[in-house]
């Protein structure tokens, strides 16, 4: 404190002093301007060390006079207490570090919006995308993770062909912002004030606003060669875009290769009591230390789980000392999710509630490996760690594809060693991103009023509950798709039963109480039944939004439970009508043979499709009169796929597929569990297996072995 207090009071030496107020008046010649200090160090923004916040920096900075102090300001903040420890854990000799001050005109975000974008996707390292967040007011909110953002995710390849790839949005609850404050009262020069509940319930950017973003962030990519974190401010005066800073991403880019992972797992669950965002894939578990403000700090132990409402860069000391880190505020991109990454903590951000709900001296086990949600359970929980190596994969005679429902863990799943995804389920997006029946989304006008604040609640931000319905499909599908590009994504449209249609909001009202569902109104048949049919439209439009706007051709359809070869006639005529015509655009429209009636007339099922994708789940219960959903373990664990019967009907199908030259894979759960069966169906000379991701590189080990 006291050499920052000798730099605050040293005057600048006469010439350089002379030299900023020229400079200063040639920028503020209107004598009207609103200015930055900033900070900028010579060991800052390494590849290898971003030194986050550690610096000083001034907003809305006035006159020569103000400018000159603040300078100074930043020049002692070289030697505060957070950028002392920072170097000392980084390895960095104090000597070694120069600092200078940076002066900017102030872009008038106080009056639109502001974030910081990143040109890879800071959780898994996937480096097609860019990774963009935003928030109303300045951008010190995003940075310091005082708010929750917006966040959107485009994709980078296809952007480049001239698309429009927006691939995933999410609306953050950007409770405050922070604007100017034109009091100055006791000296402070912004002020931060709550946003309007009208604002808070819309995206803080315009997807074409999102596509701007993203083509200047691919540019400055291009140029630094190298990956970017990018802060930005949109003006709410001229309405421009202005880039304000540029540095390198500072931790999946300094990891080595991907031929390694390690995968952490949960060996049991238990009670939720808060989720949030998952910042990393690790776990963590200790005692709850909640820590109100800074000067708490001293009560953190080693492995402890550090809960506040939010961080900045003055707890970068203590929160290494931490088991995993949990806070109320902030998004993906802010202080405490950085610095968790460097460290290599999990922590979960923007949770609301964690310091309401968790008490200091509970034992919790924090979870970031279950997927874009974080999760604190009660207890401690035994986690295992494993680590999964390959190195250059052997060809093996058949594709060895994945099965893929969850977006959100898509980014990751893409590297490990792949031929595409051979099945992704559109019901997991419907449920966890949508949660809506979508006959309650196209009823939503006459729905009673409980049901009519549920659709409205989860269709914020969105033109209508149809046009969220149609997007937030098309933002699941799309993820899926663009983790994998160019390799074939193929996506099975949806294949509810009536029971779990039921369990979507509004479900009780539109579906019938079936004694069987498994064999009753789905697939195929839905789609044909009249009064689907504008929620079937909904799914094509989705579909085709992801094909023909976003440019991502390589996401492919598959129609389930066809029980006809009329149902197939006719529901490929229904999916051409939709604007999903089999070969237009290299769409490729492949059959899910389940039905024993599928292997039986193959030849005149392949007629109408390009292939078949055998789901040797209902095949099975269907050729032995099995029901999978009765709960009748003890009978179903008595038969599955290598029954000779169910062989008869796999080997009939591969042949019939061959024959006529077409496409041929299994997806169903069969080869991951049994792998003699993985090596009987490569026998039988099937195409492609699609596996479940964590038995890819053993079965794919497996079978070169033999």
């Amino acid at each position: 404190a006291e050499i920052r207090q000798w730099i605050v009071d040293t005057p600048f030496p006469a010439e350089l002093e002379q030299a900023i107020r020229d400079a200063f008046a040639k920028l503020d010649a209107d004598g009207k301007g609103s200015f930055a200090v900033r900070s900028s160090a010579t060991a800052e923004d390494l590849p290898d060390a971003s030194f986050a916040g550690q610096q000083e920096t001034f907003l809305n900075v006035v006159g020569i006079d103000d400018v000159l102090d603040k300078v100074r300001h930043v020049f002692a903040s070289l030697y505060n207490d957070r950028a002392i420890s920072y170097r000392v854990h980084k390895g960095y000799a104090h000597a070694d570090v120069a600092l200078s001050a940076g002066i900017q005109r102030m872009v008038r975000s106080d009056l639109g919006s502001a974030g910081v974008m990143f040109t890879l996707d800071t959780e898994s390292g996937f480096d097609d995308v860019v990774f963009i967040t935003s928030s109303y007011g300045l951008g010190e909110t995003v940075v310091q993770g005082a708010v929750n953002p917006d966040e959107f995710y485009v994709f980078k390849p296809t952007l480049e062909a001239g698309h429009y790839p927006i691939i995933s949005r999410r609306i953050g609850s950007k409770l405050l912002k922070m604007e100017f404050d034109p009091e100055r009262a006791s000296g402070a020069s912004v002020r931060t004030v709550d946003v309007p509940v009208s604002e808070r319930n819309r995206y803080s950017l315009t997807d074409d606003e999102v596509i701007e973003l993203a083509r200047y962030a691919m540019i400055i990519e291009k140029h630094y060669q190298r990956p970017m974190d990018i802060e930005w401010g949109r003006d709410g005066v001229d309405g421009k875009i202005y880039i304000l800073q540029a540095r390198p991403e500072t931790v999946k880019s300094q990891q080595s290769g991907h031929d390694v992972q390690e995968r952490y797992r949960l060996k049991a669950t238990g009670e939720v009591l808060v989720t949030g965002r998952a910042i990393g894939q690790k776990i963590g578990s200790g005692k709850v230390r909640i820590v109100g403000d800074i000067s708490e700090m001293d009560q953190v132990r080693a492995g402890d789980v550090l809960v506040t409402d939010m961080t900045d860069p003055n707890w970068e000391p203590v929160m290494k000392l931490a088991s995993a880190i949990v806070t109320n505020r902030g998004g993906r991109t802010c202080h405490a999710a950085i610095i968790a990454r460097e460290l290599g903590i999990p922590a979960v951000v923007g949770c609301a509630n964690a310091t309401d709900v968790l008490t200091s001296g509970k034992e919790v086990t924090v979870s970031c490996a279950e997927g874009d949600e974080g999760r604190i359970y009660d207890g401690l929980i035994e986690t295992e760690i494993e680590q999964v190596q390959w190195g250059e994969m052997p060809e093996i005679g058949v594709k060895v594809m994945m099965n893929v429902g969850n977006p959100q863990l898509a980014f990751d799943f893409s590297q490990i060693p792949n031929a595409g995804v051979g099945l992704a389920r559109l019901e997991f997006i419907i449920n966890n991103n949508i949660n809506v029946h979508p006959k309650a989304v196209l009823d939503y006008p006459n729905v009673d009023s409980d049901l009519k604040k549920a659709v409205e609640s989860a269709a914020r931000g969105y033109a209508s509950p149809r046009a969220f319905f149609v997007e937030k499909l098309a933002e699941g599908v799309a993820t899926i798709g663009a983790a994998f590009y160019p390799k074939p994504v193929i996506v099975r449209m949806s294949d509810f039963k009536s029971n779990e249609y039921r369990k979507l909001v509004g479900g009780s009202r539109y579906e019938p109480e079936e004694e069987n569902p498994m064999l009753g109104f789905r697939g195929a048949s839905r789609y044909l039944a009249a009064d689907f049919e504008e929620c079937f439209r909904m799914e094509c439009e989705a579909l085709r939004k992801v094909r023909d706007e976003m440019g991502l051709t390589n996401v492919e359809i598959m129609v389930p439970f066809v029980r006809t070869v009329q149902q197939a006639e006719k529901v490929i005529a229904l999916l051409a009508s939709h604007g999903l015509e089999r070969g237009k655009n290299g769409l490729r429209v492949v059959m899910m043979c389940e039905v024993p009636s599928n292997a039986i007339l193959a030849d005149q099922f392949l007629e109408h499709f390009d292939g078949f994708s055998i789901g040797s789940n209902d095949m099975t219960q269907l050729t032995l009169g099995l029901d999978r959903d009765s709960g009748m373990e003890l009978l179903a664990a008595d038969f599955d796929e290598r029954d000779d019967a169910v062989k008869f009907m796999l080997a009939r199908a591969i042949q019939a597929c061959l024959k006529a030259n077409k496409y041929v894979g299994i997806c169903g759960q069969g080869p991951s569990d049994h792998p003699d069966l993985a090596e009987w169906l490569r026998d039988q000379g099937i195409l492609s297996m699609s596996l479940n991701p964590d038995t890819v590189v053993d079965t794919w080990q497996r079978l070169a072995a033999k």
